[in-house]
This record gives structure tokens, sequence and C-alpha cells, in this order.
């Protein structure tokens, strides 16, 4: 049975793929444009840079060993020094510039080579039309400092060979860096609501003993006859608490966390092959086609005839 942190991360249909490792020598900057259902990770295997996110407040300082997340794929800025801000270029022509192909390392930037900024980038896609609060709350940039050794050993050695192969030539190195890739997402994410931050996003929920043991247990059986008070039973706290506590940190009751949910996991029965809307409605817990029908609309607009015929769209973001 999946943890609840992995269960939201395997049905949003998490895929990681990395783009490019770098070797970037002053002055360079570098522009990236925002894609939708994206998550883009940048991590400081050498040297240094700042990270300027749309929507973020300020600019990172990110350190050698430091990783950051951008959850929401938000254009963004990379640049090695303040004054060269402004003089960031779009990453397409960064490329094209540099002549990269793909393959190897991207190598661009001035003459200053006594050392230079060696990043790794990476991205995270998701299903297009899945959701979660979780991935919705995350603030529009994540800075996780000397994150490989504040992760512990394991994250540590993981980066170290993440770093090695992303981008080497010895076979199958890009196979091993991006399946690593995928762990790291899972352990930043849990680094996050693990931290007193969680809060002020409305995520207080996954850190929180008990209320969590209730997520945890509605996320392995999603289907069952749930209620606020059979959730408050797995927390071990009356309904009331659990009502009361639940809303403040989440900023929306249980039932409607639970209803978010059971769509998301419906939607995605609704695109497989040969399922009906029967098996739909019973995979999100609904004993009957038209009470499904009914939360289905009334939760994403849509019934889950209009849902299907949806296509999804084919975009490259490589």
């Amino acid at each position: 049975m999946l943890d609840l942190l992995s269960d939201i991360l395997t049905n949003l249909s998490m895929r990681g793929s990395l783009y490019f490792r770098t070797s970037l020598t002053s002055p360079w900057g570098i522009e990236v444009p925002q894609f939708e259902n994206v998550a883009r990770f940048h991590f400081a295997h050498r040297g240094n840079c700042l990270v300027e996110v749309e929507g973020a407040k300020k600019p990172v300082c990110l350190e050698q060993g430091d990783l950051v997340i951008i959850p929401h794929g938000a254009s963004h800025k990379l640049y090695c020094a303040p004054e060269t801000r402004h003089a960031a270029l779009p990453l397409e022509t960064v490329i094209e510039q540099s002549g990269y192909n793909g393959n190897g390392v991207l190598v661009y930037g001035g003459d200053d080579d006594d050392r230079d900024t060696q990043l790794i980038c990476g991205h995270f896609s998701f299903e297009p039309h899945a959701k979660h609060v979780l991935m919705e709350r995350l603030p529009p940039i994540i800075h996780l400092k000397n994150y490989g050794e504040t992760a512990g050993k394991w994250m540590e050695a993981s980066l170290r060979v993440i770093g090695d192969e992303a981008g080497g030539r010895k076979m199958g190195g890009d196979l091993i860096a991006l399946k690593m890739s995928e762990a790291i997402l899972a352990q930043a994410i849990r680094s996050f609501i693990e931290s007193q931050d969680a809060d002020d996003w409305a995520l207080g929920a996954f850190s929180d003993k008990q209320l969590s043991r209730a997520l945890d247990a509605f996320h392995k059986s999603p289907a069952e006859r749930w209620t606020v008070e059979a959730l408050a039973n797995a927390a071990g706290m009356s309904r009331t608490s659990f009502a009361v506590q639940f809303q403040k940190l989440m900023q929306m009751s249980p039932m409607e966390y639970v209803t978010g949910w059971r769509m998301e996991i419906a939607k995605k029965v609704l695109h497989q092959l040969g399922c009906s809307l029967t098996d739909a409605a019973e995979s999100a817990g609904y004993a009957s086609d038209s009470a499904f029908t009914r939360a289905f609309k009334k939760e994403t607009g849509q019934t889950p005839a209009e849902f299907r015929k949806l296509k999804k769209p084919a975009r490259s973001i490589s």
C-alpha cells in the first residue's frame, strides 16, 4: 500500500525528465519560459547563481549543494550576478548559441573560465487534467539549502550520482539520473510539508500527526464510506475537534478534500480504454452513476461524458 505522499504523486502520473546539465561561465544569464503541468528543478552541483521566479518576492541565491523546485512551471531567470539580470537571454537562444544538441553538457557564457557553474536542470510533468491541493498550494519556489546534507546521506549520495551520470557518456547514465531525480522531488516536497512553512500555504494537515493519519487512511481506501466521523476516528479525535482543526490547517472541509481526490481517481478511470461510467463511479465510492455524475459536474464543471471527449494536449517541453 502506498503512503499518503506516494499515492498523491503516483495518481498525478508524475514523470521526470532531465533537460540539461550546464557548464556556465561568467557573464551569463538564461530566461526559462513558463510551462503548464510541470514542476522545474535546478540543483547546483558546483558554483552558484541567482534564481528569480515569477510570483516570488525576491531572487534566491543558489549555492553549491542547494536545490530549488519551481512547482508550477513558472517562468524564471538564472543569472550569475545582479548586473547580468537584464541581459538574460531566452533559453532557446542560449541553446542555439551554445550549439547544444541535447547530448552531453550545455556549455555557455563568457570568457571567465576560472570557475564555472554546473547546474543539473530538469522537470517533472503531470497529467494535464490532474490536480491536488498539495501541488496547487506549493509556493512559487522551494529553496532547500545544502540539500544533500540536510536530507540525509542517501540523498547526498544520490545527488552526487546524478551529477556524475547526467549528460555523461556512460551507458544508461541519463536513465539512472532521471529515476533518482523523481525520488528527489518526493523528498523535496516531504521536506517542505514537514517544515513550518507548510502552515503558511494551508498544507498543515499533511504534517499534523493526527490529521495526516486520517488522510493516509482515506488515501489507502478512497472508495470506502468516508464521513467526517470516520475520518475523525482514524485520526483518534472527536468529530468536532477533527473538523475544526482540518478547516483551520487546510482552509477547506474534510469532505471537500475527500470529494476532490475521489474526482481525481475517477478522471484516471475515465481516460482508460474499456472503462465504463460505472467503473469510474465505483472507483470514487459512488453507488450510482447518477450520483457520481452530479458530483463530478459540480466539482469539475463538466459531465463525465464531456470530460472523456477532451483530448490530452500533446506538448513538448524539451
